[in-house]
């Protein structure tokens, strides 16, 4: 498991009310900055800080939309099917279930450059 990944971890990503409003409201489409901000009734300021710690955590997934006018845009996707926590004799484990495989992920990374 990756240490960043570890319950402690994710639980207080997860603790932020603003995280998990983004997580549900972005779970069946990919919605850009102001759209969440809108879904969520807090500020852009705010939901790009949390959706930078989500990306750390690859909690979240972001796309790049080109438009025709030659702008582009973000918009983002949560990268998780199932979040499991299990009680083990060690402790706890993690297990984060992703919506994307890593092939995904590096071709939404070849895909941005």
């Amino acid at each position: 498991m990756d240490e960043d990944c570890d319950v402690e971890t994710i639980g207080g990503v997860l603790e932020d009310d603003v995280a998990r409003s983004i997580l549900v409201h972005a779970r069946t489409e990919a919605l850009s900055a102001s759209t969440l901000a809108e879904r969520c009734d807090v500020s852009t300021v705010t939901i790009y800080r949390r959706l930078e710690t989500l990306r750390e955590h690859d909690l979240v997934a972001a796309s790049t939309v080109p438009e025709s006018d030659g702008n582009h845009y973000k918009v983002y996707r949560t990268n998780v099917r199932r979040l499991t926590v299990a009680l083990t004799e060690e402790g706890f484990e993690l297990d984060i279930e992703r919506a994307d495989t890593p092939a995904d992920r590096f071709t939404r990374l070849i895909e941005e450059m």
